[in-house]
């Protein structure tokens, strides 16, 4: 559920704060006041995409806030994204800049739009106008009835993308023979390369620090020789000075047993120095300037800068001028040895891949199936559903689904071969058309609630654990009705709130009755500005509201007094 929306320097917005409740929250006012302008800032806090235009003139950025209850799905999305979910809300933040630029927070957490975007359908569902004007296209409807049908394309999905990867790979190893010759020589060359290089795992490390070593060999053995004769073998070492020590506290533990202790770390000390000493001069020992070796080091690691600058990868870009193991170069001939086993034993991958390809399509066309089966018992019962509840709403229509499987290859994707379309005849004897060819706004917002009435009802009814705490937002889709009509609208408004939060934008003074939460937008010069601000009403100035809705500007005994009674014919 949300909560509060906050908006600040946001077209004539200056600053406005909405706390919403359970039910149906109105929104009401005269038009161009700013009503729409509330719901295209919580569409941007939903991953729309913003615009510098926005920004308030004079205004260095425009800031848009929210909070809604979160859901196990929300939390999750959190979570896959590296954002501390943080208890039972979850507050969303977004920044447009004047300059373009613009800022997004999950939780006072930065963000990206693209996880605006994912939380979006666990949070709100906004209906807009446009949908009336042809954004309801193939692609929503399908998702519509899959929802109805509590359809999951997982599946589907998974299959599409193994078939997908498969048919890929297939492609790739059928292209043209030129091509592949080419590719062949090159490979082959990098392949001799690198075997003759006899390349070790880290030997590129391992030779720098011998070359070190052999580099500075003077100078280790003087160093080593040194410690071994301080420790042993000049006078007074440090090994002599020990012994003497260890002498007096022997002496001083034959009166006082308080010196055990002192006399055993006087022990120890002297066998590490001795251990120390030890391991000096035998280090010492090991060390042989090389002039040869050194010479051949430096040979070998000329070649491994070589190779590195020539195969060493990283993210599929040459590291050359950089330092990067010698592990880069072996895998890359790993990498190279594989495509040339690939290339050799062409017409046998040939045949393994076009049956993985054609196992994959099985496996598709299975899951594909299957879901166009439950997609067409769901249009059944979608049709006989979203008809009954258009027809509450001063409407005769027929109304259809109509699930087309389409199984050409060229048609498949990811959410499987259907197309999915909703068909409606509005007066008796036309033929079924399809929704974008009705010419009237006022039906189409109607059949559109109706279907997403229904769609609604289904999700709620097919488990408790599955109802979404979301909010569905209308905006003005109540357009081009009145009446009768609009009243009808305005109890399917109320019954779709039982379940969910709805937020409705609405000039209907019929709906407008049915609220459980009423706020006015009003838009009024102050300081030579415009100003649009947003305040909720209490029993009398809604009453008010719904009579200036009813009779204009100038109120009357007998709108108010009509008034109070759809309000009270409403509960």
């Amino acid at each position: 559920m949300l909560l509060e929306l906050r908006v600040e320097n946001y077209a004539v917005i200056d600053h406005v704060i909405a706390t919403f409740g359970p039910g149906l929250n109105l929104l009401t006012g005269e038009t161009g006041a700013g009503k729409s302008l509330l719901i295209d800032a919580l569409a941007l806090l939903l991953g729309e995409k913003a615009s510098a235009d926005v920004v308030r003139h004079g205004s260095e950025r425009a800031v848009v806030a929210c909070v809604f209850e979160s859901t196990p799905g929300a939390e999750q999305v959190l979570e896959a994204n590296g954002i501390d979910p943080q208890g039972g809300e979850i507050i969303l933040r977004r920044e447009i800049h004047a300059n373009g630029k613009g800022r997004v927070f999950v939780d006072n957490q930065p963000a990206t739009v693209t996880v605006l975007r994912q939380l979006a359908p666990e949070l709100a569902l906004i209906h807009a106008q446009s949908e009336s004007a042809g954004g309801f296209d193939a692609g929503q409807q399908r998702l519509l009835l899959d929802r109805f049908a509590g359809l999951s394309t997982e599946a589907v999905t998974n299959a599409y993308a193994a078939w997908r990867v498969a048919r890929e790979k297939l492609t790739a190893l059928e292209q043209g023979e030129q091509d592949r010759l080419r590719m062949l020589d090159l490979w082959s060359f990098q392949r001799q390369e690198i075997r003759e290089a006899n390349l070790q795992p880290g030997e590129d490390a391992a030779l720098e620090a011998e070359k070190r070593v052999l580099a500075n060999a003077e100078k280790l053995y003087a160093a080593a020789m040194q410690i071994f004769a301080s420790l042993e073998d000049e006078e007074p070492s440090a090994s002599g000075r020990l012994a003497a020590a260890a002498k007096s506290a022997d002496e001083l533990l034959r009166y006082d047993a308080s010196w055990a202790e002192a006399v055993q770390q006087i022990a120890a000390a002297r066998a590490s120095m001795s251990d120390v000493a030890e391991t000096a001069r035998e280090y010492a020992s090991r060390i042989q300037a090389s002039p040869e070796r050194l010479a051949d080091i430096e040979d070998r690691l000329a070649l491994l800068d070589k190779l590195k600058r020539k195969y060493a990868t990283v993210g599929g870009q040459s590291s050359a001028g950089t330092q990067s193991s010698i592990d880069l170069v072996i895998a890359f001939g790993a990498d190279v040895e594989q495509k040339l086993a690939e290339i050799e034993n062409r017409d046998a991958l040939l045949a393994e891949l076009r049956k993985q390809v054609e196992d994959a399509a099985t496996a598709f066309r299975a899951a594909a199936q299957k879901s166009s089966t439950a997609r067409a018992a769901a249009a059944r019962k979608l049709e006989k559903q979203a008809e009954q509840h258009i027809n509450q709403l001063a409407m005769k229509v027929k109304f259809a689904v109509a699930v087309t499987p389409e199984e050409a290859e060229s048609r498949w994707t990811a959410q499987g071969w259907d197309d999915v379309e909703c068909r409606v005849a509005t007066a008796a004897g036309e033929p079924l058309k399809p929704l974008r060819e009705i010419a009237s706004g006022g039906e189409m917002s109607r059949i559109l609630l109706a279907l997403k009435v229904s769609v609604e009802e289904s999700a709620a009814g097919k488990s408790r654990k599955n109802i979404l705490p979301r909010t569905l937002v209308f905006d003005e889709i109540d357009i081009g009705i009145g009446g009768r009509a609009a009243e009808a609208v305005g109890q399917k408004l109320k019954l779709l709130s039982r379940g969910q939060q709805v937020l409705c934008i609405t000039h209907q003074p019929q709906i407008a009755a049915f609220a459980d939460q009423h706020f006015a937008v009003d838009k009024r010069e102050q300081g030579g500005r415009t100003r649009t601000s947003l305040r909720l009403l209490k029993d009398r100035e809604r009453t008010e509201e719904v009579a200036r809705m009813l009779s204009g500007a100038k109120l009357t005994d007998a709108s108010l007094q009509h008034a109070e009674e759809m309000i009270a014919a409403s509960r």
